[in-house]
Parts: structure tokens; C-alpha cells; sequence
């Protein structure tokens, strides 16, 4: 383990300008991708392991309550709807085997849930499960959560910091102790399924689920992720699935932490000893400890897709490694396959999918499924395989003798949700997370009995310390209000400095009344999930530079400056770590934020409370471009090395001269501009705007302020990838984008939003571009539209001309995208960027 022997760099006082060689080397080197192989020689290279669990009983169970099952009632055990789109009637009816609720799933729709609330429809959903009036199954159904940094969608649970910071403190005890009180917390609102831990070895830090990565190194990954399984599940031979024990998940298999360009959901071509050495270790190491389940991944291994793959999901998984639990699909993954779509896909259920995740479009899939059963499509034997793995999990679990989640021993204490125990782990957590990556002239610790200004847009902001997979999908849309028992770091400094008689001033722009003694100025990433985190170049705040233009305000002041950096993933900081006197690498926190200020100052009498623990588990890059970036490559020379961190006992400085020019090969390119695609751009905002005020958009649901026009967001290519407008009649609400400062599109060429209707308009829809009061051009769609096939998605490419000759000042628009609609209407868009004039427009005008 990387923080077994000391760094030498790190052993003496030296002036450091590349930390290149600061972190213990993996003895493994990387590999060029190879062409994938498969076969009895290939299929050597994995592990052959047993189940830890293999028990004659549980088999003979298994095979009773089999017997017993029409083959509706099985085909209903392999369809997971959403709680979104699936009542308590119709489990009544269908008695399906597992539900879930995704990001952004809520009892009664309502994110303010209570943790009674959870409880409720869990009994709700047992309840109709096991009523047997309907589908004549009493078979209990198991509720799946994403649970990934403590019961994250729920309001007032402790929430840890992502893994990525369990990396950096690398303590296998740690995190199983963060699992138990996760299930712990979890088990208290009659949920029994976590779909964690994330055992993906992220390999090229653009993608956007670095976070949910413990590290680049498998080693890492396969010793904290088998430590989670053990501290949701329990140990198998001693409290394994014991009261307050829940069921744990694998995720996601296989590679996707190793896809090119660091694609999410995209395509992995690592040959198959790599795939092996890298990516496969965390699932080695869970199916030792025990592991029910796990998760099928959406990417791709050289264009194969996962759910489709027979070899690596029966051959390698379930025959060659022994495992007997259930695979569970992603979020209707199986319709990527090709030939299948999310509401029929036999070819993942016969590669070795059991569950098939169909969160919509359930009822559909369940009827063509049974189909293919009856059919032979899919074959009697795969099918009672397949509810042969459900029914083992469920027994194993315990769910037969005590699935009732009124009869839980944790069920309706609704004390155990942010417990203060609970939050004190958190706060462990967090100190030991924390990595020191520049502290010139000893900086730190800090005196807490002085004048101290707390600056930057994440030092009053839970929501942004938490990051994404916290109450929403993207953990957008958060208030610190949302957070009962959380901390942000501003208070934790409050509560230090004003204790020892000092003073504090928080100031997000980095303004103050007085002068300060010192600035600790907390910047970063803004939350992201999944694929709304990819980047294309490591540069922080690429082309934008607001956190830099503070830090260089406050140093031009002559404050010392203490950069406390919330992020996702190592990323390209130079110009920030010149402007910094010290800069700490404090990952994404959690609900503990005030645990940041233990490590930073000193007790009132001048002792350290709590050094630095934490150690680099990803490399950090000497250039915007370097990525992927990884230990043992071949051409390794990071700006800090994996393994680096300092502590209060090293006299380290690093020069204030680091290289910032970015070359030209990974700037962001202004070939066409994305305005919005998921989320605003950086820069821009969201708003519903009418004569009673301005309403702006930070979920997935939002409404207008006079209540006629409701947002929502949809499912299109991906998930909750478009927005849903639904305008009543009369309506004078319109959806605007709102730029912070005027746009200059005067470079490009064209406008283009993806757009879908399901009926013709019969009234004008007006598309406008707003420069100011009076300035600014409209167009009615409604003809184009009525010229279009209703019913499905339209690239609408409208050329800028077009605006500008109604009068659109194109070098200063305020409001690039205005939509309206004068009559009562419905429709659905996606994606709306500039573009250079190089494709026909659906609406062209001559240049004025």
C-alpha cells in the first residue's frame, strides 16, 4: 500500500519544482491496449474462486420455493421498476422481485421525505408484495438505493465523502465502519439493498465518475472495496446479514473505470491480462468477502457492450469465478445492446443479466420478457437460473424470516439518521481525507486567535461539498438548508477561531471590512454525476477563471493564502497553486465540513490537533493535457505523484513558478459552443421567467411563479438528458437561459437545440434571442414544426442571421435562448449550442 514507507522527497527541506518522484511506484507497469482475446487460455488468467456461502439448505429452499412459481410470477422477479413509476397497485399486481429508487426518486415525489416517509412506502411496497390475492406470490421484494457516501437521498443522513477521499485516507477499517453505519441508516427507513460499493479503477481522470473511484491503483480498490462489502453485509462466517446488515453490490462490472478518453458509458480497450490486473480486483476481493450482488456495467469492452457480454457476465463471473449471487442491470442498460431496447431484450438475460433495471418502462418489458419465456426465446433453464440467484440473495438475507420492515430492529428509529456518532465517523473521515499539497513557510496550522476572511463560492455550501449523488442524481439543486445535520466548512472555521477570540469574516467574492490576518479561500468543482462530469481537458475552470482572478486579488493585497480546493479529481491547477501559499486537496467533504478546520488550525494553546493523513490515491497532473495519467506508465512525470501528501512535519516548499500556459493541443475549443446539455453551461443559468417574477431552475422539477408553465426533466438518449415544457393556456411564462455576463456570438453561424412535439402547434412558438430592454429578435417555429413529423426527436439548426435580422444584437446577448409558447402546449428539448454555419438550416436568411 502506497503508505507503507515514507516518501523520500518528502524527507527534507527542498525547493520543489516537479514532485514527479514523490510517491511509491506500483511494482505493475501499464500496457499498450491489445486486440481482445477469449478462450480456455485467456479465461486462465482469472481467478478460479468458490462462494464463501455455498450451503445445502439455502439450495434445497431455493429449489422448494421454485417449484412453486408460474412462470409470471418468475419473469416478475427480473423486472426492477422505479418508484417513480411504480405504484403500490401495481406491485400489488405484478409482484415484481426488486424496485429501486434512483437519483432523484422520492417517496411521494417529495425530496424533503421525511425518514418516516422512506419507511412508509417501504411498507407500502412489502405489504402488496407479498399479498398474494392478485399475482398469487408471496415472495418478498428487495428495495435498491444508491447509497454510495451514506444514505445520500435522504434528508438529514449522514453523508461521507465520496471515495475518492476514502482513497486518499486509504483505511480499511474506516470504511467498513462507514458501511455499517451506512446500512445502519439505510436499514432505519425499510430499505435492504445498497448498490455499493463502486470497485472501478478510474484510469483517465476526465471521467466524470473519478470520484466514485477509491484510486487508480487496484490494490486500493480491492482492499476498501471489500472492506465496504464486509461493513454492509457483515463478515461471512461471523455477523454476516445479521440485524442491520444489508444486502451490498458490486459496481459497475466490468472496466469502467478504463474506457477511452475517459468516455463514460463508453468503450474499454484494455486486453484481457489488463482488464484482469486493473479492473477486475475489486470484484475479486467482494466475492471473497462475500458480495450478493453485483452491478453490470454500461460500457462497452472492445464494442462489446457489458450487459450482452455471455463470456465475461457467465463464463468468467458466475462459472469461472464462482459467483452464485444475482447480476443486476444499470439503469436500462440492457437496451443498449444492440438489437434490444429498454422494453425487450431477451440477449441480456441470456448473457447472464437476472435483473433487468427498467425504471419507466417496466410494464412493457415485463410483457415481452414473458413472451420470450413462453416463447424459448429465453430458455427455461436461464430463467429459473436467473430466479434461482434472486431467491438465494432474498435467503441469504434473511428477507423470508424478517423482510418486514416494520419487524426490523433499525426500522422507524428515525434517531439513527445522522446520528451524532454517525457524524463524528464522518468527521474522522474527513481529517484523514485530506491531502497537503503545498504549504510553503509552515502556513499551516493556522493560529486560530486572529483575523481570518473564509472566501470562495464552496466555503459556505454543503450541497457543493457533497457533490453529486447527494439528495439529487447531480447534487445540483441543494441548499445548506437541506442539510439539518450537516456542517459547512465556513462553520467549523466560525466555531474555531471565534472560540480562541479571534476573528472571522466570510465574503464569497473575497471582499472584507478589515483587513485580514490570513484568507482560507474554499474553490472547486460544482457537482456532477455519471456523464455530466466528463471533461475534455483537465484545466480547472477552463476559459473562465474566476477563482483565480480571487486568489490573485487577495495575494495582490499582500494575505497570506490558504487555498482549500473541493473536488472530484486530480485536475490542472498550476496558475491556482502559484497564487496559493498553501493548498489543501480536500476532495468532496461531505455533510462534515467543520472537520476541514481541525486539521487546519491549532489548539488555542498552540498544539496541532490533527495532522495531515492523507496520501495522493490518483496522480496530479503537470499539464491540462496529461491524462490519462497513472503510476508505472512509461512517460510518468506528474506534478505529484501518487502517494504524495505532506504532513506538518515536513519543511517543504514548492516554487510559486509552476509552468501555466496551457498548450493549444487541449484548450477547449471554440468550434462550437454548448449553452446547455443536461445542465447550463458554466456561466449560465436557467430561469422561468413571467410578469410575477423569476423562478431559477436547480432540479430536476421546477414552475413557474404564476404556475403556468412546469418543467421537468426526461429521459431521451440518456438519463434525465432533456426537459419537458408544459405551458398552460394564456401562459406568459417563458424558459430562458440567462448568460452571467453578455455573450459575443458573433463567430458563429447557427443555432441548435434538439426538439420533440407530440402534437402540432396551433398557436405560435416564439424562439428568441434577447440582447437587453428592447433588443433582440423572435421567431415563430410553429410552421417549421407543423412541417416536421410529430412524435419524435428533430435537430432544429436555425441560422443566428435569422435573429439578428428581427433586430438581435449578436455581440451582447443576454439571453441567448428564450422559448414561449401562446397557447397551452407541450414539448420536450435538448442541447443547445452555436455552431459554425456548416450544416443546411431548417430556417435560413440571407446575412444582414
Amino acid at each position: 500500500m502506497f503508505r507503507s514507507k515514507p516518501l523520500a522527497l518528502l524527507c527534507s527541506a527542498a525547493l520543489i519544482t516537479t514532485l514527479s518522484g514523490c510517491g511509491q511506484q506500483n511494482t505493475s507497469t501499464e500496457t499498450a491496449a491489445e486486440v481482445k482475446t477469449t478462450g480456455a487460455d485467456s479465461l486462465a488468467l482469472w481467478p478460479e474462486l468458490k462462494s464463501p456461502l455455498a450451503n445445502s439448505d439455502t439450495e434445497k429452499a431455493v429449489q422448494q420455493l421454485l417449484a412453486t412459481m408460474a412462470i409470471e410470477q418468475k419473469v416478475a422477479q427480473l423486472i426492477q421498476p422505479d418508484i417513480r413509476w411504480m405504484t403500490v397497485k401495481d406491485m400489488r399486481q405484478y409482484g415484481f422481485g426488486s424496485f429501486l429508487n434512483g437519483g432523484g426518486s422520492y417517496p411521494n415525489d417529495n425530496k424533503n421525505s421525511t425518514a418516516a416517509d422512506w419507511l412508509a412506502l417501504a411498507q407500502a411496497y412489502y405489504d402488496a408484495g407479498v399479498d398474494t390475492s392478485i399475482d398469487g406470490s408471496s415472495i418478498p421484494p428487495i428495495w435498491g438505493t444508491d447509497a454510495v457516501h451514506g444514505h445520500n437521498n435522504v434528508v438529514g443522513a449522514t453523508v461521507f465523502p465520496h471515495n475518492i477521499g476514502l482513497g486518499a485516507a486509504n483505511n480499511a477499517q474506516l470504511v467498513e465502519a462507514i458501511g455499517r453505519t451506512t446500512a445502519v441508516e439505510v436499514a432505519a427507513t425499510g430499505i435492504n439493498w445498497i448498490f455499493a460499493p463502486t470497485v472501478a479503477v478510474a484510469r483517465d481522470d476526465r471521467w466524470g465518475r473519478t470520484y466514485e473511484s477509491y484510486s487508480e491503483d487496484p490494490t486500493i480498490v480491492k482492499e476498501l472495496g471489500a472492506a465496504l462489502v464486509k461493513g454492509i453485509q457483515g463478515n461471512v462466517g461471523a455477523d454476516f446479514m445479521q440485524s442491520g446488515r444489508l444486502i451490498a453490490t458490486a459496481k459497475h462490472y466490468l472496466g469502467d473505470g478504463g474506457t477511452e478518453n475517459g468516455k463514460d458509458q463508453g468503450n474499454n480497450l484494455d486486453n484481457e491480462a489488463d482488464l484482469v490486473r486493473l479492473h477486475a480486483q475489486g470484484y475479486i476481493s467482494s466475492l471473497n468477502a462475500g458480495v450478493q450482488t453485483v452491478m453490470a456495467t454500461f460500457n462497452s469492452w472492445h464494442g462489446e457492450k457489458i450487459h450482452g457480454s455471455h463470456y465475461l457476465l457467465t463464463t468468467v463471473l458466475k462459472e469461472r469465478m464462482g459467483f452464485d449471487g444475482l447480476v443486476v442491470g444499470d439503469w436500462n442498460g440492457h437496451g443498449q445492446i444492440p438489437g434490444c431496447t429498454n422494453t425487450n431484450c431477451a440477449a441480456a438475460i441470456n448473457a447472464g443479466v437476472d435483473i433487468l433495471m427498467a425504471p419507466e418502462d417496466w410494464k412493457l418489458l415485463y410483457q415481452n420478457t414473458l413472451a420470450q419465456a413462453k416463447a424459448g426465446e429465453i430458455s427455461a433453464a436461464r430463467l429459473d437460473d436467473a430466479v434461482s440467484r434472486i431467491l438465494r440473495v432474498k435467503i441469504r438475507a434473511g428477507l423470508f424470516e424478517r423482510g418486514n420492515p416494520a419487524q426490523s430492529e433499525f426500522a422507524g428509529k428515525t434517531e439513527l439518521i445522522g446520528h451524532a456518532d454517525h457524524q463524528a465517523l464522518a468527521a474522522q473521515a474527513v481529517r484523514e481525507s485530506l491531502v497537503l499539497l503545498k504549504n510553503n513557510d509552515q502556513l499551516l496550522p493556522l493560529a486560530p486567535k486572529q483575523k481570518v476572511l473564509v472566501a470562495g463560492d464552496g466555503a459556505d455550501n454543503i450541497g457543493k461539498q457533497s457533490g453529486g449523488w447527494t439528495l439529487t442524481w447531480q447534487g445540483t439543486g441543494n441548499t445548506n438548508a437541506d442539510f439539518p445535520n450537516g456542517r459547512s466548512i465556513y462553520s467549523g472555521i466560525q466555531q474555531q477561531v471565534e472560540a480562541a477570540q479571534g476573528s472571522v469574516e466570510l465574503s464569497a467574492d473575497g471582499s472584507y471590512q478589515q483587513k485580514p490576518d490570513v484568507a482560507i479561500v474554499v474553490i472547486g468543482e460544482n457537482p456532477y454525476a455519471e456523464f455530466d462530469g466528463d471533461i475534455s481537458t483537465l484545466d480547472y475552470q477552463a476559459g473562465k477563471n474566476t477563482d483565480l482572478d480571487l486568489l490573485k486579488k487577495l495575494k495582490a493585497d499582500g494575505i497570506p493564502v490558504v487555498t482549500v480546493f473541493l473536488t472530484g479529481r486530480p485536475l490542472w491547477v498550476n496558475p491556482e497553486l502559484n497564487q496559493s501559499d498553501a493548498f489543501v486537496a480536500a476532495w468532496l467533504p461531505g455533510t462534515a465540513g467543520q472537520a476541514v478546520a481541525d486539521v487546519l488550525f491549532k489548539t488555542q494553546a498552540g498544539e496541532i490537533q490533527y495532522d495531515f493523513k492523507g496520501k495522493l490515491p490518483f496522480s496530479w497532473p503537470k499539464t491540462a493535457g496529461q491524462s490519462p495519467l497513472n503510476q508505472g506508465d512509461s512517460n510518468y512525470d506528474p506534478l505529484f505523484a501518487f502517494g504524495y501528501g505532506l504532513t506538518y512535519q515536513n519543511n517543504t516548499t514548492i516554487a510559486n513558478d509552476l509552468i501555466e500556459q496551457i498548450n493549444s493541443a487541449t484548450s477547449a475549443s471554440n468550434k462550437s459552443l454548448s449553452l446547455f446539455e443536461r445542465r447550463p453551461a458554466s456561466g449560465y443559468s436557467l430561469i422561468l421567467q413571467d410578469e410575477q417574477g423569476v423562478v431559477t431552475v436547480t432540479g430536476n422539477k421546477a414552475k413557474s411563479a404564476d404556475q403556468s408553465l412546469n418543467l421537468a426533466a426526461v429521459n431521451w438518449q440518456k438519463q434525465e438528458d432533456a426537459l419537458s415544457l408544459d405551458w398552460a393556456a394564456n401562459s406568459k411564462s417563458r424558459l430562458v437561459l440567462q448568460a452571467a455576463v453578455p455573450l459575443n456570438a458573433s463567430g458563429y453561424g447557427q443555432l441548435v437545440v434538439d426538439m420533440k412535439w407530440n402534437t402540432a402547434p396551433t398557436a405560435a412558438v416564439t424562439l428568441a434571442l434577447s440582447c437587453g430592454s428592447g433588443c433582440g429578435g423572435s421567431l415563430d417555429l410553429a410552421e417549421l414544426m407543423n412541417n416536421k413529423t410529430a412524435g419524435q426527436w428533430h435537430k432544429m439548426v436555425i441560422d443566428l442571421s435569422c435573429f439578428a435580422a428581427k433586430g438581435a444584437a449578436l455581440n451582447h446577448l443576454q439571453q441567448p435562448f428564450v422559448l414561449h409558447s401562446e397557447a397551452a402546449y407541450q414539448l420536450s428539448i435538448a442541447n443547445i449550442r452555436f455552431t459554425p454555419a456548416t450544416t443546411k438550416a431548417d430556417l435560413s436568411c440571407p446575412a444582414t
